[in-house]
């Protein structure tokens, strides 16, 4: 994501479920959204270390309890973010982003989940920094995990892959180059608020990197947005999953979620 305010491993997986899954509870009080000592987008914040996670592997098959939002064939479970038809391309068992389509959200709503998503940057690469293999996947439509082409491409380290978009750098960057499939396993958990509209839990989010734990239950602050972070405000407990549009024709395959909420 770069742009205006606004929307812009399983065993592993299964072993951070198992840390906080069970657990996750709101407290009576209403509690303070944490803070971030960092500029949105500070040019000098380290960089995270490259770690090589190893080659690409072939799509896994989903848990028998997953809800299928893309198999490589159907893209029934998409719409355009206008509420009009999907149209984005579908070819070769992926969904790509077709520049100027706008972005895409599931027709159902989730809050808790854990979600499976592949995706590959285009090649070759052109561009640089977040000019270069662009989109992400936005929880709720405001809580997003950037995607982007962050192989030997240095950016704001809050905007590279993997980053809670504006918020936290991924703890490493454990990219694979433009063309090859990489995985995100994430583990989204809600925020929480009274009948008052007040905060009780910070939204937390976990994300695995082809199988390499880079963002650890990070609290957020707030939803993500671009050179600014705006305040939590009360929203439905269930909202749509989405993938930004942003000009790059990133692909996208073997979409699967499991709702945590049951």
């Amino acid at each position: 994501m770069e742009r205006g305010p606004g929307t812009r491993g399983i065993m592993a997986v299964v072993t951070v479920l198992g840390l906080f899954g069970a657990s996750y509870r709101c407290d009576a009080q209403a509690s303070t959204a944490p803070t971030i000592s960092w500029t949105i987008h500070d040019t000098t914040r380290a960089q995270p270390p490259a770690v090589d996670p190893g080659p690409s592997v072939p799509a896994a098959r989903p848990p028998s309890d997953a809800i299928i939002l893309f198999d490589g064939r159907d893209g029934s479970e998409w719409r355009s973010q206008n509420g009009q038809p999907l149209r984005w391309k579908i070819e070769s068992g992926y969904l790509e982003s077709v520049g100027g389509t706008g972005g895409i959200s599931t027709v159902r709503g989730f809050g808790d989940a854990q979600l499976h998503i592949e995706w590959a940057a285009p090649t070759p690469a052109t561009g640089v920094g977040q000019a270069r293999g662009n989109s992400g996947v936005f929880f709720m439509g405001q809580y997003e995990v950037q995607v982007l082409d962050s192989y030997r491409n240095p950016t704001y380290p809050d905007g590279q892959a993997a980053a809670i978009y504006g918020q936290y750098p991924p703890l490493v960057n454990a990219s694979r180059p433009p063309g090859e499939w990489q995985t995100y396993d994430i583990i989204f958990r809600r925020p929480r608020f009274n009948e008052r509209g007040e905060l009780l839990e910070p939204a937390r989010i976990t994300v695995l990197h082809n199988g390499v734990l880079v963002q650890d239950g990070a609290a957020l602050t707030g939803p993500t947005s671009h050179r600014r972070r705006p305040p939590y405000a009360m929203h439905a407990e269930r909202l749509p999953i989405g993938l930004q549009d942003h000009d790059s024709p990133v692909r996208f395959r073997n979409v699967w979620v499991r709702d945590l909420e049951r």
